[in-house]
């Protein structure tokens, strides 16, 4: 696969193994509330936007500082491994796996270090007020 070039691109972080795959991290500049049903589990003005290109283009992932969480989430005995970010723990809120974070993500892509995603399956995420 040809390595993707771009000026929109000259930010993005990149697999080393793989520059095909690559990442990029915006500030995301209107508040974020991301809800389980009526449960409030996070609101945030400091709010990353992840953008990821690898086997495809994955849908845009809102991180959100462990700070700005309002909710308590358990920890899942599960981890993944991404060659850009690092390894993901998982977290559960009532018992359901609902979201993930980075707590010491590879060097390369500390922005996110401490900062959870949801599923957006089991979320709903507000952006604005």
């Amino acid at each position: 696969m040809a390595t993707l070039e771009s000026p929109a691109l000259d930010e993005a972080i990149r697999n080393p193994d793989n520059p095909s795959h690559l990442m990029v991290v915006k500030d995301v500049p209107r508040r974020i509330r991301v809800y389980a049903g009526d449960k409030l589990l996070a609101d945030s003005t400091n709010a990353l936007r992840v953008i990821e290109f690898g086997k495809s283009l994955y849908d845009p992932v809102i991180y959100v500082p462990e700070a700005d969480l309002t909710a308590s989430f358990k920890t899942v005995d599960k981890t993944t491994h991404c060659p850009i970010k690092g390894d993901a723990s998982y977290v559960a809120l009532g018992g359901e796996e609902i979201g993930w974070v980075y707590k010491e993500p590879d060097a390369k892509t500390d922005r996110i270090a401490a900062h959870y995603a949801f599923w957006p399956g089991k979320t709903r995420l507000v952006e604005g007020d």
